[in-house]
């Protein structure tokens, strides 16, 4: 480490007993002792320099970042290679940082100082780290993001990092894919890692550290040979290194009980010079076809590639709704239609900014992480698959969420007494929700049972913010896009008028690749809509 003392004196006491001061001889081997001394001090000093420049230097560029993003912290931590420089930096770089403070009794004293403020101060932890990781995993499969344009802190052909990612920051990522067994992204990082710490003058990270996880991970990724390639590189920096050598009599042996032919698409044999270049290394993994399908138009959609038929889009149209409310009346609301069969409607301007700088307000102090309902026991817990924050609002917590509620009715025609709360998200780093139903399907019986509502007729979702990159809602199976417009709003049925849940509504909220992203929804039950949307056996006929 770049922190380390590179002097290092052992100094063995010999006492005299007197025997020097009665001999010049003897006295004058002092002076050769006192320049030893002397050039011991002095390179304890030099490096104790060495150690506070870097320190300097460190401190400036984190005052002179910390300065640039205070200016706009909304803008800076919107960019997720920035978001995940700063969760590194108050885990890992802090742990580094607190090994050398932790020399003297001042670098003590300040650390405890530190310590003694935690009520006050927010600290990430190793989950934060690994959440900010596998957020730009994500953001990377998502929109085809290529590993060494992050690493130079471009997005979408744009330089928007603050800094480029050093060897370290990159070896740090591969690692957080390790340790969650996602060995497709270990090589990624881990072989962006080898290619920066071969072009940095002041090595950040360990050749022998990058090429141990880059070795096993090929390994796992299918491509015995190159991991053994790489293991003999490894053994060749560490000779003595343990696990090496014993992965290294395993890729061997590994390699001798391989009989069966590698087949390219073809049929043909790929040969040796095929698995050198790691043409053998997939990331595919078995799962269902119809999981892949949906998974590959849900990612088309996300990066905007999906197009509307042209039948469909000459049956579209905007204009100016003037009910069923009164109100609408006085005031219309602009208007588009999206889709047809489901019906997807857009309303525009329906949100004011003092209405969102309100909501915003009343419902950060609650946030809690956001939940989804288990499939078998009906509980609300965490998932991977849905990442923001969230709270909800009651019509008497302000009368600007009662007059929001009251807008909604007017809008839809719909009751809104059995609707539930106004539930108000804020989607972290690279935050998402996969495709999912927002009704409940037959099998889940127990859901909402509690509300004692019925299902869930219709969702009304609200646009908070624009989102400079990413953060779409999907329909993989209408090949829809509905992208994020401040003010805005979406609606659509989730039943058809029989009752039965509409498996076309399948949506998801796509990563937010750069920005923030807000959303408020409201969830409208079938308790009370009989006579508003009347149940029909043939839904086609309304």
């Amino acid at each position: 480490m770049w922190w380390a003392v590179y002097v290092c004196v052992a100094v063995l006491v010999h006492p005299s007993h007197g025997e020097v001061f009665t001999s010049m001889s003897d006295m004058s081997h002092l002076l050769a002792t006192e320049g030893e001394m002397i050039r011991a001090v002095e390179g304890y000093i030099t490096a104790q320099e060495e150690k506070l420049e870097k320190l300097k230097r460190d401190v400036f560029e984190m005052e002179r970042i910390h300065d640039e993003a205070s200016r706009s912290p909304e803008n800076f931590l919107g960019n997720p290679i920035n978001a995940y420089l700063l969760v590194k930096q108050l885990t890992v770089d802090w742990a580094d940082l607190q090994t050398i403070m932790s020399d003297d009794s001042t670098g003590k004293a300040m650390l405890n100082n530190l310590t003694s403020m935690a009520d006050f101060l927010r600290w990430p932890d190793e989950e934060d780290l690994t959440g900010v990781a596998t957020a730009l995993m994500r953001l990377q499969d998502t929109y085809n993001l290529d590993t060494a344009q992050l690493a130079r802190g471009n997005i979408n052909g744009k330089k928007q990092a603050y800094r480029e990612l050093t060897a370290a920051d990159c070896f740090e990522l591969g690692r957080q894919s390790y340790n969650t067994g996602d060995h497709y992204h270990t090589m990624l990082w881990m072989n962006e890692a080898l290619k920066r710490q071969e072009m940095e003058s002041n090595k950040t990270v360990d050749h022998a550290d990058i090429l141990e996880y880059l070795a096993f991970s090929t390994y796992m990724q299918g491509n015995v040979r190159q991991a053994l390639k790489l293991t003999n590189e490894l053994l060749a920096e560490r000779p003595n290194h343990q696990r090496a050598q014993g992965n290294k009599i395993y890729y061997e042996e590994a390699l001798q009980a391989q009989q069966v032919k590698k087949l390219g698409d073809d049929g043909d044999s790929l040969g040796v010079d095929a698995i050198e270049k790691g043409y053998t290394v997939s990331e595919s993994v078995d799962v269902p076809d119809a999981w892949q399908k949906e998974r590959r138009a849900y990612e088309q959609l996300c990066r905007g590639e999906g197009k509307i038929s042209p039948q469909l889009a000459k049956r579209l149209s905007c204009f100016y709704q003037y009910g069923p409310s009164d109100l609408l009346r006085i005031s219309p609301v602009k208007t588009e239609v999206v889709h047809i069969d489901p019906t997807i409607f857009i309303y525009y301007d329906v949100l004011s900014d003092r209405e969102i700088a309100i909501i915003k307000e009343l419902a950060t102090p609650m946030f809690k992480r956001a939940t989804v309902q288990n499939y078998k026991t009906g509980e609300l817990e965490t998932a991977s698959y849905r990442i923001s924050k969230s709270s909800w609002l009651k019509g008497e917590d302000h009368e600007v969420v009662a007059g929001v509620n009251k807008r909604i009715g007017s809008i839809t025609g719909l009751n809104m007494d059995t609707a539930e709360e106004l539930q108000v998200a804020n989607y972290g780093i690279g935050g998402h929700y996969e495709p999912h139903f927002d009704f409940a399907r037959r099998e889940e019986k127990d859901a909402f049972k509690s509300l004692g509502t019925g299902n869930r007729i219709a969702t009304y979702l609200f646009y908070m913010s624009d989102v400079e990159a990413g953060g779409a809602t999907v329909f993989p199976y209408l090949n829809l896009s509905l992208w994020p417009k401040k003010g805005a709003a979406a609606f659509w049925y989730n039943l058809h008028p029989s009752g039965e849940g509409d498996t076309l509504t399948r949506h998801a909220a796509c990563p937010v690749l750069v920005g923030t992203k807000w959303v408020s929804n409201k969830w409208i039950h079938e308790r009370g809509q009989e006579f508003r949307r009347p149940c029909a056996q043939n839904y086609n006929a309304l």
